[in-house]
């Protein structure tokens, strides 16, 4: 970050000292040291008694700063959201592969063990769509303009706006044809095992 380039900065292009802006601001000289050499940051009052001393706006001051803590932002954010796919593809592979083995536990034990995976992939699934909800991507095309980092222009988005209303009902469809496999799949394991 280049706070502490930016207050050095105007500290001398004002000709003021360290000890005379710590004055000014009600801080030590040590502080304003601190702060030039990123040891330490400004708090929120101090930037705004700074930027009035230096007469910049507060955003021509932080500006680079701004950038740079929104960059760290979005990647954090990417991220997070590449973090939660993998745990839900990882949770979905562990549904698929242990529906037959804990169905054929005796007793309801296997069962229960089984919808309770379940039910922790749906929470994660849940998760993912109020993220994509929280950050309007809803389309695969928007998905993946997101994690590469990008924005669509607003043609693309407007494009993609229209496509929405066809993606519910196909998602309407998927996820009854899922619940129709799932069901399937589970009575013909109760059966093998009841016979």
């Amino acid at each position: 970050m280049d706070i502490g380039v930016q207050i050095k900065k105007y500290r001398e292009q004002q000709k003021i000292s360290q000890e005379e802006l710590a004055l000014k601001i009600f801080v030590s000289r040590q502080t304003i040291s601190n702060w030039e050499t990123n040891k330490s940051c400004p708090d929120i009052k101090s930037l705004i008694a700074l930027s009035n001393i230096f007469n910049v706006s507060l955003d021509e001051f932080m500006k680079e700063d701004i950038k740079e803590m929104r960059e760290i932002v979005e990647k954090t954010t990417i991220n997070k959201f590449n973090r939660m796919g993998n745990v839900f593809l990882v949770e979905l592979i562990i549904i698929t592969v242990s529906a037959y083995p804990l169905f054929c536990v005796e007793g309801y034990i296997g069962i229960a063990i089984w919808l309770c995976l379940f039910a922790i992939s749906f929470y994660t699934a849940s998760r993912i769509e109020k993220f994509k909800k929280k950050y309007d991507i809803q389309t695969y095309k928007e998905v993946l303009a997101f994690v590469d980092g990008k924005q669509l222009t607003h043609d693309e988005t407007q494009q993609e706006i229209g496509k929405r209303k066809y993606q519910k009902i196909i998602y309407a469809l998927g996820a009854g044809l899922i619940a129709l496999i799932v069901y399937s799949i589970v009575i013909l394991i109760y059966r093998h095992l009841t016979n």
